[in-house]
């Protein structure tokens, strides 16, 4: 995980997260994978740079087009990441950064999925 300063645009950080992907075993024969199949992106990243990078790494996409109305279908992909996020500012200490150690930041963030992952799972039991 890279960790950047809260004004800083999303979109600088494309590349450092694609090459960050780990290989993930798809249970085929064979190298394990570490690229995404698809990518998808609203109108922030509508840009024809960001486009062909992906294109040059093989990485199909799905980017919303500025001023076209909303119907792209993003909407249904979206939303887990936006539940997601807001999961986590339910933790006080993740919704502001005060610590200034990026380990101390990251060890409050991986100690906040695991509580959020153990109340999904006791609700499935």
């Amino acid at each position: 995980m890279t960790l950047t300063g809260g004004n800083r645009n999303d979109v600088t950080q494309l590349e450092p997260l694609l090459d960050k992907v780990p290989h993930v075993r798809s249970g085929r024969p064979g190298r394990p994978r570490h690229r995404p199949d698809m990518l998808f992106a609203d109108r922030g990243y509508d840009h024809d740079k960001y486009r062909r990078l992906l294109r040059k790494r093989g990485i199909r996409h799905r980017i919303a087009r500025r001023g076209t109305p909303h119907g792209s279908g993003l909407g249904r992909f979206r939303w887990v990441v936006e539940r997601t996020i807001a999961w986590l500012h339910g933790f006080r200490r993740l919704r502001i950064r005060w610590e200034r150690r990026d380990d101390i930041h990251e060890a409050f963030l991986a100690l906040a999925t695991c509580l959020i992952t153990l109340r999904h799972v006791q609700r499935l039991c």
